[in-house]
C-alpha cells in the first residue's frame, strides 16, 4: 500500500513508538501554548513539568530525549525560558556534563577487571541477602566517597557483563563468539524461563545498588553536587559535614540496610528473585574458561586497570581535579595499558553516557523553565513561615516532594541560597541556619529514591543500555524503590523532628563541631 506524504511524515515522527504515544505528545505541543497565552504561565509551567516527567516514566516506549527535546523546544519559541538560560544551567553544571561525557567511557575500559571481581563475588556468595547487603553497602561505601554516577556506571557495567554472558550460552554460542544479546529470538524453553529468573535477579541487584549510592551519597560532601554546594554556603569541611549529618544519615543507613534484608527475606516488591542453577554454573564456567586462556599480557592489564581503579578512587576522595578530568585521565591510562589507541575502537566507550549526556541538558533546559516562571517559589516562601522543629520538618518534607519531581541538585540549590539570603538578612540565627542545611541536604537526597527523575544515578539507569535487556521500566523502578522511599523518608524524618537539635548540642559540647557566626556563611572554618 502506497503511502501518502502526511502517512509517511507521521510514520517517520518518533519512530517505533506506539500511535497513541505520539498522538499524547501532539496533543502536549497544542495545548502548552494555549495554556501559556490564554490561561497561566505558571500553569503552564507546571504542565510542561509533568509532561516531561510522562516522558521519562515511558522510557521504554521512546527514548525521552526527543518527545522532552520537542517540548523544550517549543517551551523556548513560546517565552517560558530562553537558550541563554538553558546554556548557563548546562554550565553550572559542566562537572555533571563532563562526568558523563568521560567518567563512564573511562569505566568502560576498566571493565575487564570488574567483571573478573564481580563474578567471582557472584560465585561465591551464594546467600541472596548476603549478596544484596554487599551489593547496598558497596555502592554506599564508593559512593561516599565518588560521584553516585560514577558507581552506577559501574554497577551497570557489571550487570551488561552478566546478562551478556548468560545470554549469549542460552542462545546456543560460545563465550568467545559474537551476539546480539538484545534479541531473545535464539532463546528457547527451558533458557527463557531461566533468562527472565535471571533478569529478576538482576533487577533486584540494580535496584539495591541505585538506592546504596542515595544512603552513601547524602553522607559526604562529595556524595552529590549539591552537598557541595550546601558545605561551600554554610563553611563546613569535609570532616564537619560528615559530623552533621550523622545524626540522620547513620540511622538512615541502618534502616536501609534493615529494608533491603526484610524485602529479600520477604519477597516483597518483586524482591528475593533466586540466581537460577543453571545461571551460576554458567558464570562459574565463564570464570574457569577466563581463568585458564588469560596470559600474561592479560593479568598484565587487570593489574593496570587495579592501579587505575585505586587512582581513581584516590584522586576523587582527594578532589586532585574534577570528576570529568579524573576520567578522563581514567580513559588515558586504561587504553595506553590495555592497547587500545584506534579510534573506532575508543568511539563505542561513548555510546553508552552521550545519549543520556543529551538528555541531561534537556532536563536543565527544563530546569531554566523552572526558575523562570518561579514555579517552587510560592512553596519556598510558605516553608519560611514557619519555625523551629516545624520548620525543620517542613525543609524536609518540602525538599523532598520537589525532589521527586525535579532535580535534587537544583532543589538544594535553590533552598540553601533561600535560607542563606533569610540569615544575611536577620530572618533566623545561625545555629538554625545550620540546622535547615542539614534539612535541606538528607530532604533532597533521601525522598528522591522515590522517582528515577529525583536523582541522576537513577535517571541513567532507568535510560542505559540495561534496563529494556532487564524490563526495569520507570513503573518497576518507582515500585521497587517504594520500600526504601517509605522507611528512608520516615526515619529521616524523625531524626529531624526527634534528634537534630539534641545530638547537635551534644556535638557542640563534645567540641566534635563549633558554633559558627554569620559572617560564616561562605568561609570555612580553621581546623
Amino acid at each position: 500500500m502506497q503511502l501518502s506524504m502526511t502517512q509517511a511524515f507521521y510514520k517517520n515522527f518518533l519512530g517505533h513508538a506506539p500511535d497513541w504515544y505520539k498522538q499524547v505528545i501532539v496533543a502536549f505541543l497544542i495545548i502548552n501554548p494555549l495554556l501559556f497565552i490564554f490561561v497561566s504561565p505558571y500553569l503552564a509551567g507546571w504542565v510542561l513539568v509533568l509532561e516531561f516527567i510522562f516522558t521519562l516514566a515511558m522510557a521504554l516506549k521512546c527514548y525521552p530525549l526527543q518527545p522532552g527535546g520537542l517540548l523544550l523546544i517549543q517551551a523556548m519559541f513560546i517565552g517560558m525560558t530562553s537558550p541563554e538560560h538553558m546554556f548557563h544551567e548546562i554550565k553550572a553544571n559542566i562537572s555533571v556534563v563532563l562526568l558523563l561525557v568521560f567518567m563512564v567511557a573511562g569505566i568502560y575500559f576498566m571493565k575487564e577487571l570488574l567483571l573478573y571481581l564481580f563474578t567471582k563475588l557472584l560465585i561465591n556468595v551464594k546467600n541472596k541477602r548476603a549478596l544484596s547487603l554487599a551489593f547496598i553497602a558497596a555502592s554506599a561505601f564508593l559512593s561516599a566517597f565518588l560521584d553516585a554516577l560514577t558507581v552506577i556506571a559501574v554497577i551497570i557495567a557489571v550487570g551488561m557483563g552478566f546478562y551478556g554472558i548468560y545470554h549469549k550460552v542460552a542462545s546456543g554460542k560460545d563465550f568467545h563468539h559474537d551476539h546480539d544479546h538484545s534479541s531473545d529470538d535464539d532463546v528457547g524453553q527451558p533458557s527463557r524461563d531461566d533468562l527472565d529468573n535471571f533478569r529478576a535477579f538482576l533487577r533486584n541487584l540494580m535496584m539495591h545498588a541505585a538506592v546504596g549510592t542515595a544512603l552513601g551519597g547524602v553522607m559526604t560532601m562529595v556524595g552529590e553536587p549539591q552537598n557541595l554546594i550546601i558545605a561551600d554556603k554554610a563553611g563546613w569541611d569535609f570532616g564537619e559535614f560528615f559530623i552533621r549529618m550523622s545524626p540522620i544519615t547513620l540511622p538512615v543507613f541502618l534502616a536501609g540496610l534493615i529494608t533491603a534484608y526484610l524485602v529479600e527475606k520477604l519477597g516483597w516488591f518483586s524482591y528475593g528473585a533466586k540466581l537460577p542453577i543453571v545461571v551460576r554454573e554458567i558464570l562459574a564456567d565463564y570464570n574457569q574458561h577466563m581463568d585458564e586462556q588469560r596470559t600474561k599480557r592479560d593479568n598484565a592489564r587487570l593489574i593496570a586497570q587495579a592501579l587505575i581503579g585505586v587512582w581513581l578512587i584516590v584522586g576523587l576522595a582527594g578532589h586532585f581535579a574534577e570528576v570529568g578530568l579524573i576520567g578522563l585521565s581514567v580513559i588515558v591510562l586504561a587504553t595506553t595499558m590495555s592497547g587500545v589507541i584506534e579510534e573506532h575502537s575508543l568511539g563505542k566507550a561513548f555510546e553508552e553516557a552521550l545519549p543520556f549526556t543529551a538528555l541531561l541538558c534537556i532536563f536543565f533546559g527544563i530546569v531554566a523553565v523552572i526558575i523562570d516562571q518561579g514555579l517552587f517559589k510560592p512553596v519556598i516562601d510558605w516553608v519560611l513561615t514557619f519555625e523551629g522543629k516545624t520548620q525543620l520538618v517542613m525543609f524536609y518534607l518540602a525538599n523532598g516532594a520537589l525532589s521527586m519531581v525535579s532535580d535534587n541538585v537544583f532543589v538544594g540549590s535553590v533552598y540553601i541560597t533561600e535560607v542563606t539570603t533569610a540569615l544575611e538578612n536577620g530572618q533566623i540565627t545561625r545555629d538554625q541556619f545550620d540546622m535547615l542545611a542539614v534539612a535541606i541536604n538528607t530532604g533532597t537526597n533521601l525522598p528522591s529514591v522515590a522517582t528515577p527523575n529525583g536523582q541522576a544515578a537513577f535517571l541513567f539507569l532507568l535510560t542505559s543500555a540495561i534496563a529494556p535487556l532487564l524490563r526495569l521500566s520507570y513503573g518497576t523502578m518507582v515500585y521497587m524503590a517504594l520500600p526504601y522511599t517509605i522507611v528512608l523518608t520516615l526515619v529521616g524524618l524523625a531524626a529531624t523532628y526527634f534528634g537534630l537539635y539534641e545530638l547537635t548540642e551534644t556535638l557542640y559540647e563534645l567540641h566534635w563541631i563549633e558554633h559558627h557566626t554569620a559572617t560564616d556563611v561562605g568561609n570555612p572554618p580553621a581546623h
